[in-house]
């Protein structure tokens, strides 16, 4: 019975040291949870506050990177109006331009028009001179011709009908052929004419123009010739009196023949000074054999009388003399008096060398 007390007396106090110490323990873990309280607290706090700070600092990125847009999207504006004014006045400049061509267009065409005018006005005079000098030669061969005629003795003799005839003939056939050779010639002086004046060379450009001139007259004057009364012209029924050599070969004419190669080395050393005097004048390097009218050698020839190789072989000996005297500005060979060149007669004779078979 004692034993049973003793035991439930001894439960009664384990159970209250137990009780003792679960209160001992309870009472010591309440100011643990009031620190941990306070620490959580504490670690809320600041994580509010950092993530307050995080919040400023991404609201303040936000606002730099808004602002940089901004202060990209003005630059871009700006820029954009500095293009566009700049495409304004580059549009202007272009304009302004356009217009200071345009201008120069027509301040060229102007004076390409007034020029072409100029070279026209003087094509006509240079034309006109030329008729009127032709005509003028016409004449004083007409009264040349018409003197002899009157001075011829009574005792003359013609020549026989057959060898009129074969003259007649002979001449028929030298005019055909020069009238082609003509033609020809002259387009080849015309083209060379616009070759000078591309060249700017335009003393001898004039020279050109003068030279075709006198081949248009020529044309002009063989063309009219196709009705030419041979029978009244002396030429055909007048005897040889002379003789002349040329390439080691002697030919023989009548004193018509003779005045026609005097004119030959007449008006080859007349336009020889003036290619020449132009030559020099235009600063172009002297070489008579290079001047077109050497070349052609048929200024002045009518086709009449002596036939064309004749005509061109002395032609060119007064021309080779006249140009040395024009671009040397000398006159060894000639005169040059009131715009025209005349060899000297001691020269012309010395070149032509005429013989009497009388």
């Amino acid at each position: 019975m004692r034993g049973n007390v003793l035991n439930r007396m001894v439960g009664a106090v384990g159970i209250g040291a137990v009780a003792l110490l679960g209160l001992g323990v309870a009472l010591n873990a309440q100011p643990q949870r009031g620190q941990q309280q306070q620490q959580d607290q504490k670690d809320k706090k600041q994580q509010e506050a950092n993530k307050r700070a995080q919040q400023a600092k991404d609201k303040q990125a936000k606002d730099k990177q808004a602002q940089d847009q901004q202060q990209a999207r003005a630059a871009q504006q700006q820029q954009a109006q500095r293009n566009q004014q700049q495409a304004q006045r580059n549009q202007q400049q272009a304009a302004r331009n356009q217009q200071q061509a345009q201008n120069q267009q027509q301040a060229a065409r102007v004076a390409q028009q007034q020029q072409a005018a100029r070279v026209t006005q003087r094509q006509q005079v240079q034309q006109q001179n030329a008729r009127v000098a032709q005509q003028q030669q016409a004449a004083r061969d007409q009264q040349l011709q018409q003197t002899r005629v009157a001075q011829q003795p009574r005792s003359f003799q013609r020549l026989a009908q057959p060898e009129q005839q074969r003259l007649i003939v002979q001449q028929q056939q030298r005019l055909v052929q020069y009238g082609a050779v003509l033609n020809q010639q002259t387009r080849v002086a015309q083209d060379q004419a616009v070759q000078l004046q591309r060249a700017n060379r335009t003393a001898q450009y004039n020279v050109q123009l003068q030279y075709v001139a006198g081949l248009n007259q020529l044309r002009v004057g063989i063309q009219s010739q196709r009705n030419y009364n041979y029978g009244s012209d002396p030429y055909f029924y007048t005897r040889s009196t002379y003789r002349y050599s040329r390439g080691g070969q002697y030919y023989e004419t009548n004193q018509y023949g003779v005045d026609l190669l005097r004119q030959a080395v007449n008006y080859g050393y007349d336009q020889g000074l003036r290619a020449g005097m132009a030559d020099r004048q235009d600063r172009w390097a002297g070489n008579y054999r290079n001047a077109y009218a050497y070349q052609d050698a048929n200024f002045g020839y009518n086709g009449f009388y002596v036939d064309r190789g004749d005509y061109n072989y002395y032609f060119r000996e007064g021309f080779r003399r006249g140009y040395q005297d024009g671009y040397g500005g000398r006159y060894q060979y000639g005169t040059y008096v009131s715009g025209r060149g005349t060899i000297l007669g001691a020269i012309a004779a010395t070149i032509l060398n005429f013989q009497s078979i009388r």
